[in-house]
């Protein structure tokens, strides 16, 4: 079994629509907090996309690990509530489409699944917005889980370090 020691952060989202840039948000918090600590673990990187499929593909590709943080939409809406799914390339289901873009992060995962350019290990946060509409700015609600969120995507980050370091079981 090959282990893939980079791991890949990636922010999906756009800025310009309000609650839709929270995974920039989180991605830059990620760096902020990296700045105060002296770095990320070695191998990680952390990277911004609008969300294309073949652009998020060619970010984790060859990762042990990524995490991907971008927005979602629910019906009824809980905004600021925080979904995280899971997957394994030994385990190609289809996650389903909780992206606010007009292709999301399932059929990425499909895609990649198919050209057999998955990461190691998928985690996908995806937070559930209250206003996509044009404009700058997260709403109260999704403002309030970026900084949580960024801890939890280090803890991913730490967990997935030390599962590698002690090796398959």
């Amino acid at each position: 079994m090959v282990t893939h020691a980079r791991i890949a952060v990636i922010g999906v989202g756009n800025e310009f629509r309000r609650d839709d840039g929270v995974g920039l948000a989180v991605a830059a918090r990620l760096l902020e907090r990296a700045e105060c600590r002296d770095a990320l673990p070695a191998g990680t990187v952390v990277a911004t996309c609008d969300g294309d499929p073949a652009r998020l593909i060619g970010l984790w590709e060859g990762a042990g690990l990524a995490v991907v943080v971008d927005a979602a939409h629910a019906e009824p809406g809980h905004p600021g509530l925080v979904h995280r799914i899971e997957l394994d390339a030994e385990r190609p289901a289809q996650p389903p489409t909780t992206s606010s873009h007009g292709l999301g992060l399932g059929e990425a995962v499909e895609l990649a699944r198919v050209l057999g350019r998955l990461p190691g290990h998928l985690v996908v946060y995806a937070v559930e917005g209250a206003d996509t509409s044009v404009g700058a700015g997260l709403t109260p609600a999704v403002e309030g889980v970026v900084e949580p969120l960024a801890a939890s995507v280090e803890d991913e980050i730490i967990r997935h370090r030390a599962a590698t370091a002690k090796g398959p079981s």
